[in-house]
């Protein structure tokens, strides 16, 4: 008996240690021990033991269950927040990017000092592009697109798009579009429609011309095709084939006529 004593002792002290309220149960059991006469059922004496080894077990794993869970929880939602901040970091992101995007935009269309220049002994087939300014003194059979002024004093076999346009005794087949002032010399012959903000015309366009701003048709000029403006210029000696309208005029001709 003293060895299963001394064995609950020191296993009711570890108990105590371990588990609250522990220090009662095994006081139980002590005086259970205590109290039996005679010898000790060894087998029964084993299976308490087991009992009060299931009881510690599952008082210590409750704890860490909770603990667990607590933890679980925590993880859940630091992930919820991780993801949320994430969506936000991606459309500030994106955002941005759509900013970058248009300021990429719009310095995309600046022109800049480069000017490249076609010489007169070069033919270039297919289309020609450029950020700053181009000089034609050859041929260029494609179209022609520049951020700065396109100067033409070659032939150009398709259509051309830039910042401001100036035809010098050119030869010209295609649809010709400015956003500035569009500038026909004397002996330039243009076969296409000309859009722009203004015009000069000093040589000879077939095709309707379009311009938000003034038109001035030369002596020189001969045009055959409509031209529509804001105002129009026709010095003595030139020749239209065509309608003159002033439709972007800010004066209203229906209040005019109203009786």
């Amino acid at each position: 008996m003293g060895f299963f004593k001394d064995f609950k002792e020191d296993f009711n002290d570890a108990v105590n240690e371990l588990v609250p309220g522990g220090e009662d149960t095994a006081a139980k059991e002590e005086v259970m021990v205590n109290t039996l006469d005679g010898d000790i059922d060894v087998e029964s004496e084993l299976n308490k033991l087991d009992g009060l080894l299931e009881q510690v077990s599952k008082k210590v794993d409750e704890p860490a269950k909770t603990t667990e869970t607590t933890s679980t929880q925590e993880q859940s939602v630091e992930k919820k927040s991780f993801f949320s901040e994430t969506k936000k970091e991606t459309k500030m992101e994106a955002s941005k990017g759509m900013d970058v995007m248009g300021n990429a935009s719009e310095a995309k269309n600046v022109a800049s000092d480069e000017n490249a220049v076609i010489t007169g002994g070069m033919k270039i087939t297919g289309n020609v592009e450029s950020i700053g300014s181009i000089e034609v003194q050859g041929e260029i059979v494609g179209d022609v697109t520049c951020n700065g002024k396109l100067v033409i004093a070659g032939k150009v076999t398709g259509n051309s798009s830039s910042a401001e346009f100036f035809a010098d005794a050119a030869k010209i087949e295609g649809e010709v579009v400015t956003t500035g002032t569009a500038k026909i010399g004397v002996g330039s012959v243009i076969i296409g429609n000309i859009t722009a903000t203004s015009a000069v015309i000093a040589g000879a366009v077939k095709g309707d011309i379009d311009v938000n701003g003034p038109v001035v048709v030369d002596t020189s000029a001969v045009v055959m095709g409509n031209i529509k403006s804001r105002s129009v210029q026709i010095n003595n000696g030139a020749v239209i084939e065509g309608f003159c309208s002033q439709s972007y005029s800010d004066v209203d001709v229906n209040s005019v006529f109203a009786i």
